[in-house]
């Protein structure tokens, strides 16, 4: 039977009516839950510069305990609110958004892995990298000592590396590895960041580079420059916490 325009109208408002209601009821719901997921991959992340996070690791935990975290700008200064005077968290920068800025004017959270038995000793610096890969953006967390010379460990992501080739920058734990005790500061006391070498030769390296990726050039050379671009707008934070004029950082 054929059914009169007014019932169609009717039954379409209904059912556009309870469909909405029910996604809307279903995402405050599961908002929670989603929120503590992207904390815990977050907090992953940056703890995975230092350490081998497994399922069985209390991520929440260790982080609470080992981590100390803060905002500066790019002339090394302590941001401690945003444009609206609202308090500003470390975790809740969004490195994304800040790339599309000039890097004079971004926002560089810092985090601090504090030694577990004296929360007063600073174990590494954990500082945020972002940048273009080949077909989309990668990160990294890259630790440095306490000094800021050596790498003591760095993670990377990527949104649509190839896999098997770029993606190994996430995928291949000996990629991360051949970070670990590279120096990116040279002989004379310029920074000059450590950079991935062009194909995978397999060779050990001087203090400033690591083998790199057959087949994945242009993803090595967006790392490279996101390091390089990332530690240079950190540097003069480098300094002050050296020359000790900034207290607490």
């Amino acid at each position: 039977m054929r059914q009169s325009n007014t019932y169609i109208i009717i039954f379409t408002l209904i059912t556009t009516v309870f469909v909405g209601g029910t996604l809307a009821f279903t995402s405050i719901m599961l908002g929670p839950r989603q929120a503590i997921s992207i904390e815990y991959d977050t907090k992953s992340q940056i703890l995975g510069a230092v350490m081998n996070i497994t399922k069985n690791d209390d991520v929440l935990g260790i982080y609470d305990k080992r981590i100390v975290s803060f905002v500066v700008n790019s002339k090394g200064e302590l941001v401690e609110k945003d444009d609206k005077g609202q308090p500003l968290v470390a975790e809740k920068v969004d490195v994304s958004k800040n790339f599309k800025l000039k890097p004079e004017d971004r926002l560089l959270p810092v985090f601090k892995y504090v030694s577990e038995s004296d929360s007063t000793k600073v174990e590494a610096y954990i500082l945020p990298t972002y940048g273009n890969g080949l077909w989309n953006r990668i990160w990294a967390f890259i630790a440095l000592d306490a000094n800021f010379e050596t790498v003591k460990g760095i993670s990377f992501g990527h949104l649509q590396e190839t896999p098997g080739l770029g993606a190994r920058i996430s995928e291949d734990p000996v990629i991360s590895e051949r970070y670990v005790g590279k120096k990116i500061y040279n002989e004379k006391g310029e920074l000059v960041s450590v950079d991935m070498v062009k194909g995978e030769k397999g060779e050990p390296l001087d203090p400033h580079h690591v083998d790199g990726m057959s087949g994945a050039t242009l993803t090595g050379t967006g790392v490279n420059e996101m390091i390089k671009q990332y530690l240079n707008s950190y540097e003069a934070y480098f300094e002050k916490v050296k020359s000790q004029k900034v207290a607490g950082l």
